[in-house]
């Protein structure tokens, strides 16, 4: 805390906060808080010109008891006068950078800074490899049943051809935010897959979990009016509901009595 009567504590206090300063302005988190800084530094600098022409007067005004370090008082008293001079000089030089700082708060009062944009987030999505049914999907339950799940699901993957089945799923909308199984299903997941399989309905299906880039992640335009987001959603939901039902989940809802 200042003394407001001792320049010696007064100045070591000063030089602390400006290291501390020095410091805590390497990044800004919040770059709004810089106008306030600056209008902050603005006070100090022309606290700082007062000093260094208070510092030139004493020094000017004290000559009397002004000595070298060999006793010559005419040595010493001519040095005082330097140090007036040369503190006279900074004082001007002060002047400068306070106008400097003037402009460089006013235009940074003219700045409305905005939130960060962030970047799209990484998406992942369940994308449809393969369904089987009827006798093509006999093979695989055989096969389930007598070599064990996970050689049908090594089996299955044979179906995957890369950016060739990623695409023919987006195109036809077999996408998914988890892989769909009815309630009769058993699903056996191996790292990026997941096999689902029904003996009840005779069905075999395999998923692999796709990541969408960044780029193509879709982002909700806040600019867009109500109206129209609102229209937007239905569409959307409704094409959800069509593109992305499952076979499977169909025919329990067609042997339940419930399907549309």
């Amino acid at each position: 805390m200042p003394t407001f009567y001792d320049p010696g504590a007064d100045a070591g206090e000063a030089s602390e906060a400006l290291r501390g300063l020095a410091h805590a302005s390497r990044a800004f988190e919040y770059p709004q808080d810089m106008y306030n800084v600056l209008g902050d530094l603005l006070s100090g600098v022309r606290s700082l010109r007062q000093v260094l022409d208070q510092l030139a007067a004493s020094h000017a005004s004290s000559r009397a008891r002004a000595f070298d370090d060999h006793g010559d008082h005419i040595a010493g008293s001519h040095e005082a006068l330097n140090a007036a001079a040369a503190l006279h000089q900074a004082a001007t030089l002060i002047d400068q950078a306070e106008d400097r700082l003037n402009v460089a708060m006013s235009a940074s009062g003219r700045i409305a800074w905005h939130a960060e944009a962030k970047e799209p987030a990484e998406v992942r999505r369940w994308i449809g490899v393969v369904f089987l049914q009827g006798k093509e999907a006999d093979e695989v339950l055989d096969m389930i049943d007598r070599d064990g799940s996970d050689s049908a699901l090594g089996y299955l993957k044979n179906w995957d051809h890369g950016d060739e089945t990623t695409d023919a799923a987006m195109e036809n909308g077999h996408v998914y935010e988890v892989p769909p199984a009815g309630p009769l299903e058993h699903e056996i997941g191996d790292g990026d897959y997941q096999m689902t399989y029904s003996h009840s309905f005779t069905q075999v299906a395999l998923y692999r979990l796709h990541t969408i880039n960044p780029e193509d992640v879709l982002i909700d335009d806040p600019t867009a009016p109500v109206g129209a987001a609102s229209a937007l959603w239905r569409s959307q939901r409704t094409s959800t509901s069509r593109w992305f039902e499952h076979p499977g989940v169909a025919a329990v809802k067609q042997a339940r009595g419930i399907a549309l």
